[in-house]
């Protein structure tokens, strides 16, 4: 039976990934004058990454938790699969902006500032040099399983180690279009091995298995009836903390969103990822887990002795290699994504050296860097990875914690007003970023060494960047295109009318009308979001710098009370048409703007509605 099952599963497999191979265009196509990746292109580059986690996770995970890992590991993929739609938002949000490529430090940057988003870097950077590093050593190590004389020759297991981030550097130099095309012969196999196990595992349960996974959901709700609504939440925040590693490589879709063409590409990167390790990863955790296996004896080699026993030592060493082949190509995906990252860094300060391509397309220069420093570590650490495992989950979950931190803090100023089509649920983001930030703060008292070393790196990297920062910042030149006040005070001081009118609007509104000489129309704008273009001889930009756009708006109206104040002039605001609970900023906004009559009570303020003029007369935001 169990023949027969395998063998129509494998022939399933070779007919599906022949018509997929027919298939013009499957992996990458080129269009104005460049090579894109289609959404599955994308998706089995970071898959890599994820699918690593299969070959460690499971018993990790076990080690610090017990059976409740079961459990867990499956709860943990539902909230990384909540949280996917947030990147899919993310990356919508972010093509909306003009801003493609770059992932959390472009939307950290974008919503925080320059400050945050190189936290953002550095968090992000850490992982993915962990990534590179942790992957290169246990690839080799996984490897090296089969030869005693070479796991023993820490020698000859640094060489392998350095040869494997240089062959991938140079995979990366030859293009992305190459790059996808070798990963996918990677995917294919994979997809043969993992299939076989999950099927395989799947046939051997019994009646033993299904009772340990009945243990396993009986212990987990042991902890969370506590009778304590703290200690139950401490309880579910400490075991999905110890799972997170386990989908370790989301984060890489939204940050190589410059290799494809709109964001539509991203999300049906993150489905399939949903519908592939989302629900692999569980499934082994669950078969290997519950299978009789001596945990303790096998914890370096759980999946691969569990293949053993199921088909086995050929399928066994099929499943090692297997997981040699699957860490080195995690080592591609940190290469991926950090030069992307790099390449929306450098791009934004004007190190356009660092970004010279050739003529396959690919940042060399950000490859060779990236290569030099990623073997700089494993000589400095000489393959030790408890040295710097630690920080690798904090790094993780810091970058998470910006990413949905810096989502709730841009839906609660811009709320759902812009013309985007994909909307998620602003509670659901709150609730996500809560356990997330639990989970980070559990794991920065758990991991004091690593939490140390985070911080060290994360403080050298802003340093660093504030001081770039300075001078090189992007908003410095979108500070000078902006329009002074004294402008808008000699235009509305040459009409021959009586009265004045100031009309505040915001950014990325419709066209004026025919503009008059005796209203003025003005925008405050984030210098980061560039400035917004001049409609009218009479629509004035000013900047919002540090000061919050209320202090900002007082400031602008003492000025034009000191050298107008012989004119009749009213101040025109917008009604708000926003929810509350969509946009509580725009109450916040009203309730300051509701207090500016006593402070100025030589002008006349307006608040209406017209459905004609909607467009101009609508509150002031940033």
């Amino acid at each position: 039976m169990k023949t027969v099952v395998l063998l129509v599963l494998n022939l399933s497999l070779v007919v599906l990934l022949i018509s997929l191979l027919r298939r013009p265009g499957l992996l990458s196509f080129y269009q104005g004058g460049r090579w894109w990746l289609t959404w599955l292109g994308i998706a089995i580059i970071t898959l890599m990454d994820e699918f690593t986690s299969i070959f460690y996770a499971p018993a990790e995970a076990y080690r610090f938790i017990g059976p409740t890992a079961i459990v867990f590991i499956a709860i943990t993929s539902v909230l990384i699969r909540f949280m996917s739609t947030r990147f899919t938002e993310i990356a919508e949000i972010l093509e909306h902006q003009g801003l493609i490529g770059g992932g959390v430090y472009s939307f950290a940057y974008l919503v925080f500032g320059p400050v945050m988003s190189f936290v953002a870097v550095a968090s992000i950077m850490v992982d993915y040099t962990l990534t590179a590093c942790m992957s290169a050593v246990s690839a080799v190590l996984n490897a090296a399983s089969f030869s005693p004389a070479v796991s023993q020759s820490q020698p000859t297991i640094i060489l392998l180690v350095l040869g494997i981030i240089w062959a991938i550097a140079g995979l990366n130099i030859l293009g992305i279009r190459e790059n996808v095309r070798f990963t996918f012969i990677v995917f294919m196999a994979a997809t043969f091995v993992i299939l076989n196990l999950v099927v395989s595992g799947s046939l051997a349960l019994n009646q033993e298995s299904l009772g340990r996974l009945k243990e396993s959901v009986e212990t987990t709700i042991t902890p969370l009836q506590t009778g304590s609504w703290v200690k139950n939440y401490g309880n579910f925040i400490s075991h999905v903390a110890f799972c997170m590693l386990a989908y370790s490589g989301i984060e890489s879709v939204i940050q190589t969103a410059g290799f494809v063409r709109t964001w539509r590409e991203i999300h049906k990167a993150y489905l399939f990822l949903a519908l592939t390790v989302g629900i692999v990863t569980p499934l082994i955790a669950a078969l290997a887990l519950s299978a009789p296996v001596d945990f303790k004896g096998h914890e370096g080699d759980l999946i691969t002795y569990y293949a053993t026993t199921l088909n086995g030592q050929l399928f066994g060493v099929a499943v090692a290699a297997l997981a040699s082949l699957t860490l080195t190509m995690a080592v591609n995906t940190a290469f991926v994504a950090s030069s992307e990252l790099l390449e929306r860094a450098a791009h934004r300060y004007g190190f356009h050296w660092l970004i010279a391509t050739n003529r396959r397309q690919a940042l060399y220069r950000i490859h060779v860097m990236s290569a030099l420093f990623f073997s700089s570590i494993i000589l400095i650490t000489q393959g030790s990875q408890a040295m710097l495992a630690d920080m690798y989950a904090l790094g993780l979950l810091a970058s998470f914690c910006i990413n949905m931190g810096a989502l709730l803090i841009y839906r609660y100023f811009r709320g759902t007003g812009e013309s985007i089509a994909y909307h998620t649920s602003r509670l659901g983001t709150l609730v996500l970023w809560i356990i997330l930030i639990s989970c980070f703060v559990f794991l920065a008292i758990e991991k004091p060494h690593g939490t140390l070393l985070w911080a060290l790196v994360t403080s050298v990297v802003l340093l660093g960047g504030i001081l770039v920062a300075r001078k090189r910042a992007p908003e410095i030149k979108e500070i000078r295109q902006a329009d002074s006040e004294m402008e808008m005070i000699l235009y509305l001081a040459n009409s021959s009318k009586p009265d004045l009118h100031i009309i505040f609007r915001r950014p990325r509104e419709e066209t004026l009308n025919s503009p008059r000489d005796n209203e003025v129309f003005i925008t405050f704008y984030s210098p980061r979001a560039g400035i917004p273009p001049k409609l009218a001889a009479n629509h004035f930009r000013f900047p919002l710098r540090r000061a919050p756009l209320y202090h900002r708006l007082v400031a602008l109206l003492k000025v034009v009370e000191y050298e107008l104040s012989s004119r009749e002039i009213t101040i025109h605001f917008g009604w708000p048409m926003s929810s509350w609970l969509d946009r509580l900023a725009v109450g916040v906004m009203v309730f300051n703007v509701m207090r500016l009559p006593r402070m100025f009570p030589q002008f006349r303020f307006n608040i209406s509605y017209d459905v004609k003029c909607e467009a101009k007369i609508t509150p002031p935001t940033s």
